[in-house]
């Protein structure tokens, strides 16, 4: 086999070993082979071919390798072992519930004791609610100040 294309193939295969190294988790050990693979390929150009030849190589290693390991990091983006998207309210993930945000403002009942969470009736419905660390008794008059998440924070109020 010719030098050339032996040293063009081992470039061509520790480029592919780096793709592989960011995808695959290998502990480093893909990136000590990718390493061999560019040091052997240096060797065989710098003893086989010529010095200049062998500069060239090195100047083609300097500038593939980063974009190799973009590229890694690109197809790592799309890889299976990675989340594939982000939960966004585009898709109708949210972090608060749009029911329990419409409750913000409204008065209802402390159902239960809350110590600090309980259960309130609030607009005829029974809800999960807490308060802000204070203790209330039951039948109460509560409002609800803030719905964060699937949690509804209320305050007694004085009728």
């Amino acid at each position: 086999m010719n030098a050339a294309i032996l040293a063009i193939i081992l470039q061509f295969a520790g480029i592919l070993v780096i793709i592989a190294e960011i995808i695959l988790p290998s502990g480093g050990l893909l990136s000590v082979i990718a390493t061999g693979l560019f040091g052997y390929s240096l060797y065989v150009v710098f003893t086989e071919l010529s010095t200049g030849a062998g500069m060239a190589f090195i100047v083609a290693d300097i500038i593939i390798i980063p974009i190799s390991i973009i590229v890694g990091l690109k197809m790592l983006a799309r890889s299976p072992a990675t989340l594939r998207q982000e939960l966004s309210s585009k898709e109708g993930v949210t972090s608060q519930s749009p029911e329990l945000a419409g409750f913000v403002g409204k008065h209802g009942v402390a159902a239960t004791v809350l110590h600090p969470a309980g259960t309130a009736v609030i607009e005829g419905k029974r809800l999960d609610v807490v308060t802000r660390g204070e203790y209330i008794e039951k039948d109460t008059a509560v409002l609800v100040v803030e719905a964060t998440g699937n949690r509804l924070v209320v305050k007694e109020v004085e009728l």
